[in-house]
């Protein structure tokens, strides 16, 4: 008879341990340990295992399958996944709660079954019941749909239910609520999560279907469960946005079949989410020009450029340490910046408080945001304002100097369609321009080498 031993798993990175402690060794976190039961069947020694059987090897070149990519009818969608869904891959979808997941799915599962045969789009919901999805489908306008629909969270009874029809995409919302009955821990558990997920991946790879899996995130925006939970599947999208903004961010942070950072843009109205095809006009649509503290910046997400309004504000500080706070950007870049400045240009932010934010809730890591960031610290310190119509990147060393950033042409050609005519850019840029395309643009640029150069638009 098996015989069951306890163990103890972090809820947080996987570890197990034999006995319980208060803090995980491996992740450093503390009172992530759950009990869970490992059984021990007695083929645990070297001499009661089987033998393995010797596996083929083939040269790298040789035929290959081909697969035709399945088009969701959102351009958004197949912007991020890498031009549409590739048949047998499994997309992992996370976000903060009510942001939106499964309305986006429930749009793509019906948008893909309007498309192709009946009976192969499957939605399968293991927090809402089925009432709760024909409401949502009803208010999205979806409700004619051929989708087909199911409340399930035994994984068992959903793969013997699979592996019986045509299959073409099929969304689990979402795999913490899923469960098999050889795992002895709770749904949502570290064993749980990875068990589930490995036989509805091993299914889809068999099988060729799609596979969506919801997953929920921690208070620090990370996917619950364990981490090999990202590495078992072949795309990790992550929906962002704040809900007191009317626009969600997909973003694409691994993709075996496509690029990655590569972002779609969508509008939460009443009737679901809309996409956007120009995100730079979205971002924009509610600057307001001469006010000091404000500079628009030219960045790049994914393939896409894309131009953010950078906000920065510079009070007097009541404080002995003054605030840095910030939104949408990096706070340890942003420190480095203010030491830059007072370093290489004698500006002094000791006895200030710096707010600093990106407009719309965009959240910016490339470092070509650095120059934009020091014009509008600068802009607010001196209660001065920038042109509206230009536009500011360049990425700032520690010595002072600016450097050259990647995609020049595309940034300047975003801008000029929106209608600026004038910008900041690194000074490495103005030996390639000819080369590049740019002597039929309108935009004025100003090439900036130092810091030291940004006093002079100030004075």
């Amino acid at each position: 008879m098996a015989k069951k031993n306890a163990i103890y798993v972090c809820q947080n990175c996987g570890a197990t341990y034999v006995r319980w402690q208060g803090k995980c060794d491996a992740c450093g976190e503390w009172n992530t340990m759950v009990e869970e039961v490992a059984k021990d069947d007695g083929f645990s020694k070297l001499g009661h295992k089987r033998e393995g059987r010797q596996i083929d090897f083939v040269p790298l070149k040789g035929s290959m399958q081909t697969y035709s990519r399945l088009k969701t009818g959102i351009a958004e969608i197949d912007r991020v996944t890498g031009g549409g869904l590739v048949p047998g891959s499994v997309i992992l979808v996370a976000g903060d709660p009510g942001i939106g997941k499964s309305t986006l799915l429930l749009q793509i599962c019906a948008g893909l079954a309007s498309s192709t045969d009946k009976d192969s789009c499957y939605y399968i919901s293991g927090e809402e019941a089925i009432d709760q999805v024909r409401i949502r489908a009803g208010r999205l306008g979806l409700s004619e749909s051929p989708v087909s629909l199911a409340s399930a969270t035994d994984v068992r009874n959903i793969v013997a239910t699979i592996e019986k029809t045509q299959a073409k995409l099929v969304i689990i919302d979402s795999i913490q609520t899923m469960y098999l009955d050889e795992v002895e821990s709770t749904p949502g558990s570290v064993g749980q999560v990875r068990a589930c997920a490995y036989e509805l991946i091993k299914l889809a790879k068999r099988m060729g279907f799609v596979l969506f899996l919801v997953g929920h995130v921690t208070k620090q925006g990370e996917i619950a469960g364990p981490r090999v939970l990202e590495h078992m599947v072949d795309t990790v999208l992550y929906f962002e946005g704040e809900r007191g903004h009317y626009f969600r961010i997909l973003r694409a942070v691994k993709n075996r079949y496509g690029a990655t950072d590569e972002i779609g843009v969508f509008e939460m109205m009443d009737k679901g989410l809309v996409e956007v095809e120009n995100p730079s006009a979205l971002f924009l649509a509610e600057r307001q020009g001469n006010i000091s503290g404000s500079c628009v910046f030219a960045g790049i997400e994914g393939s896409r450029p894309v131009l953010v309004e950078i906000q920065a504000l510079v009070s007097s500080s009541g404080y002995s340490t003054p605030r840095r706070a910030v939104v949408g950007w990096d706070s340890n870049r942003l420190s480095m910046i203010l030491a830059v400045l007072e370093a290489r240009c004698g500006m002094n932010f000791s006895a200030h408080d710096v707010y600093l934010n990106i407009a719309g809730g965009l959240k910016i890591s490339e470092p070509a945001a650095d120059l934009a960031v020091a014009m509008a610290v600068i802009s607010s310190l001196t209660n001065k304002p920038l042109p509206a119509d230009m536009v500011v990147f360049g990425e700032i060393g520690l010595s002072g100097e600016i450097r050259t950033v990647t995609q020049v042409n595309a940034r300047l050609k975003e801008a000029q369609k929106l209608g600026f005519v004038s910008a900041i850019i690194p000074p490495a840029f103005g030996k390639d321009k000819k080369e590049k395309g740019l002597k039929n643009y309108d935009l004025s640029c100003y090439e900036i080498g130092h810091v030291k150069r940004l006093i002079n638009w100030f004075n």
